[in-house]
């Protein structure tokens, strides 16, 4: 995929995130700003699977799992919070996630805060944690 489609794809789900926050404004669950986004989804014609089990490797050796939010058009990750506000901990957590389902990009979502907050995430190339990305 383009670094064009993906930037397209990133756009709506900042869109159809926008229509979630205006809606419901912030104070719900985070399963609430969840579901609601998968409505949108849905209406912008995204294809998108949530919370797919993916597993987490050390070493080469399996040490659990994990399950992103949502899995977008199988390219892009979305993880959403409902915090007042992000810390470093969730951008890193993005991160790693995008790494465990190696996919190139993901967009990290706060629906807790007064203005809804977005962090876009890359791909760290060689990280540890799976042992299937190639470390060139």
């Amino acid at each position: 995929m383009t670094e064009k489609e993906l930037n397209d794809i990133t756009y709506k789900i900042n869109g159809c995130a926008m229509k979630v926050h205006n809606t419901l404004g912030n104070g719900f669950q985070e399963v609430i700003y969840q579901r609601c986004l998968a409505i949108e989804l849905e209406k912008a014609g995204l294809g998108y699977v949530r919370e797919q089990d993916q597993t987490i490797y050390y070493e080469g050796i399996q040490v659990g799992t994990r399950r992103a939010d949502f899995i977008i058009e199988n390219e892009v990750m979305v993880e959403i919070k409902a915090l007042v506000n992000l810390e470093n901990v969730h951008l890193a957590q993005a991160k790693n996630y995008l790494v465990a389902y190696q996919l190139p990009v993901g967009l990290l979502i706060n629906f807790g805060a007064t203005s809804l907050q977005f962090k876009k995430v890359y791909h760290a190339k060689g990280h540890p944690l799976n042992p299937k990305i190639n470390k060139s």
